[in-house]
């Protein structure tokens, strides 16, 4: 089968304000834009939004590259970056905590990533990789699509935890995010794919660090929010794009799910 130059996204089942947002730009250069069923579709060049379930289902068929920061990123950064304490740790062993934390699983959305008063206020469940942090005040969070070191778009997505969308370009702290950002992807850079989502926050002033990492994000699988989506599905698309593709430096970056090789 003849495909464009450009593959075509296949989407997740699932419709969200994000893969409609996306789909939208797809179609505006020309792409063809397949929701998947079941199954993958019998055709190649696919790119691939949705989420990592349904992803297990149809990567293979797909011959698409997932690419996602590993799980102990956060724990790798320098204090500078971070402004708090992060450890990767385990479910059982976080439900021994006896003061509060923010504890999230690294990739998952198993249980809710929140602040927890103490240990045995976790949900139930089976023991899991989770990221273990100090508890942080952010006055306001970012994202960024990044594509080789350089943001493509952004937008602020939260204030004080409410969501509070604001395109990234304009916006009054733009200058910041983009110096923080440039200073973190100049230093630590190589230790992320190519193509990935980066969460940074203003920190309330009662910290010792103004800026700081939140978290790194798989393109696609992220809310873009208010920013750019023609510019956020350059990043999309290869962060999730044809194994033929892959660059050699995201190999190392690429999910394995269950039979699916998907750095081979």
């Amino acid at each position: 089968m003849i495909v464009t130059k450009q593959g075509f996204l296949a989407l997740a089942p699932q419709c969200t304000t994000t893969s409609e947002l996306l789909s939208a730009a797809a179609r505006r250069r020309g792409m063809d834009v397949e929701i998947l069923g079941g199954a993958a579709p019998e055709r190649r060049g696919a790119h691939y939004y949705g989420g990592p379930a349904f992803a297990a289902r149809v990567a293979e068929g797909l011959e698409v590259a997932l690419l996602e920061p590993s799980d102990d990123w956060l724990t790798t950064l320098p204090y500078a970056y971070t402004g708090r304490r992060i450890a990767m740790s385990t479910l059982d062993e976080a439900r021994r905590l006896s003061r509060p934390a923010f504890v999230k699983p690294p990739r998952e959305k198993s249980f809710p990533a929140a602040v927890y008063p103490t240990g045995a206020d976790l949900p139930p469940g089976p023991d899991a990789a989770v990221l273990i942090s100090d508890v942080v005040t952010w006055a306001a969070e970012f994202r960024l699509y990044i594509l080789d070191g350089e943001i493509r778009t952004g937008s602020q997505y939260t204030t004080y935890g409410h969501l509070h969308a604001e395109p990234l370009e304009g916006h009054r702290h733009e200058p910041a995010v983009r110096e923080f950002a440039a200073d973190l992807l100049s230093t630590c850079g190589d230790t992320l794919p190519s193509a990935v989502v980066l969460d940074i926050g203003l920190l309330t002033p009662d910290h010792d660090t103004e800026w700081a990492v939140v978290e790194p994000n798989m393109p696609w699988f992220s809310n873009c929010y208010a920013a750019g989506p023609d510019r956020a599905l350059d990043v999309v698309l290869r962060s999730a794009g044809p194994r033929s593709a892959l660059a050699e430096r995201d190999r190392r970056f690429c999910r394995h799910l269950g039979d699916a090789h998907l750095a081979g």
